[in-house]
């Protein structure tokens, strides 16, 4: 995992999980790493898990109880509001760029199109 400077390590530690529920390389009920574990796989301070950790937890990402390791949501719902904040996120992104080159939404949109096919062959290819 590649740290940026402009946002909390504990917020890229939370989007980096949501990421891999949203691609379902963690799966709901899935144990994860203890906070001690995450952090020496990370490269981070342990107290960065921890908030991370409690974070996850109020935002009902993870479980957690005494003396068990922390489990991904068996909460399909959370899952869903998860992949959609998600794709939120990375459209609205998008926009922001092409808009700020005056693209036409029909080339985009064919554009995208376009591509998204093209990267669905080439997986299925693969």
């Amino acid at each position: 995992m590649q740290f940026d400077q402009r946002s909390p390590v504990y917020l890229q530690v939370v989007r980096w999980f949501k990421e891999q529920i949203a691609t379902e390389e963690l799966k709901c009920g899935q144990e994860i790493p203890s906070r001690r574990e995450i952090a020496a796989q990370l490269g981070i301070n342990p107290n960065t898990a921890q908030k991370a950790y409690k974070e996850m937890e109020d935002q009902q990402l993870i479980t957690t109880e005494r003396n068990v390791p922390s489990k991904i949501t068996m909460d399909q719902e959370i899952v869903k509001k998860v992949r959609t904040e998600m794709l939120d996120e990375a459209v609205a992104q998008f926009i922001e760029a092409v808009q700020a080159i005056q693209i036409p939404l029909g080339e985009v949109v064919t554009k995208v199109e376009t591509v998204y096919q093209s990267t669905e062959r080439r997986k299925v290819d693969a």
